[in-house]
């Protein structure tokens, strides 16, 4: 059985507050993807939660900086339905993606436009073009409504 990683000293065993932390360290996660990603280590039943009550406590795993971290890296990219179904699926509450959306959806129609500009030269004179650059916004997950407005012959041009 070979790894990627150098071996460990012998004796040496990570804890699972030292996995939590190297986690962490690399970027922000929130309490479900901990969970997820740490139970294969758990030693005993309850120790994985006591050990994220803790870090909780203390302020290492915030929802918040979650939402925020994932916003700034996806929004430049893709339309609130694809951040808010990854911020989802990280296990945050809906309440809390709910108030992130409402955010990003003030300004989703400028970051499509951005990004249809980037990936195209122009507005497509036939309707297999359109129907191309629309597929490409829907699968930046943008709304369809975003989407008509930005590929549209009628949209207002700089």
């Amino acid at each position: 059985m070979t790894s990627d990683k150098p071996a460990a000293p012998a004796g040496f065993k990570l804890s699972l507050k030292g996995r939590a932390l190297r986690y962490l360290a690399a970027r922000e996660h929130s309490r479900a993807e901990l969970e997820r990603k740490l139970a294969p280590h758990e030693e005993t039943p309850g120790q994985l939660a006591q050990v994220l009550d803790d870090l909780q406590a203390k302020d290492f795993i915030s929802e918040a900086r979650v939402v925020e971290s994932v916003i700034n890296r996806r929004a430049s990219r893709f339309g609130a339905a694809r951040i808010r179904h990854e911020l989802l699926s990280k296990g945050l509450g809906a309440e809390v993606v709910a108030g992130a959306m409402d955010s990003l959806k003030a300004g989703e129609l400028e970051r499509a436009r951005d990004i249809w500009r980037k990936k195209f030269d122009g507005q497509s004179p036939d309707a297999a073009g359109r129907a191309k650059q629309m597929r490409f916004l829907a699968a930046r997950g943008f709304s369809g409504d975003v989407i008509r407005r930005v590929v549209s012959s009628q949209t207002d041009e700089d």
